[in-house]
């Protein structure tokens, strides 16, 4: 799935939309995504100067843009509506993720009740696993 179709499902725009690309989706179920962090980002500058760190507080914003278009996929009436993240449990950083690398971001979703996704994701720049853990959205009501 390009940015197009991702553009399609999911309302965020601009520099608050982190998928690049979807390499796999298991509609309802599963995605994997990727997010090219480049080296003019917004943060670049102030996080932190001359050694630039993505905030963590972005790794999981990924995540969970991930998990809604896993979401959304699977229920293409629901696209363009925003899936809000409500809750994070259990994430862990590895390690830090820097300007040039690519994450790719591994979402499942465990567990739909009341209108609340329960999802587990993991996040990895090649071999390395640089975040993972589990948090909770819903589907804004339009």
């Amino acid at each position: 799935m390009d940015r197009t179709e991702i553009e399609a499902l999911l309302p965020h725009r601009g520099a608050m939309l982190w998928v690049d690309r979807l390499t796999l989706v298991e509609p309802g179920v599963r995605a994997v995504g990727t997010r090219a962090i480049g080296t003019e980002e917004f943060w670049v500058a102030g996080h932190f100067p001359g050694h630039a760190v993505l905030p963590g507080v972005l790794v999981a914003e990924a995540l969970a843009q991930v998990g809604a278009l896993a979401w959304l996929s699977g229920n293409r009436e629901t696209a363009g509506r925003a899936v809000y993240l409500v809750g994070i449990d259990k994430l862990r950083f590895r390690r830090p993720v820097r300007p040039g690398e690519e994450l790719v971001l591994d979402v499942r979703i465990t567990a739909v009740r009341h209108g609340m996704l329960r999802c587990e994701g993991a996040a990895r720049v090649g071999d390395d696993r640089v975040a993972d853990g589990t948090f909770l959205a819903t589907l804004a009501r339009e």
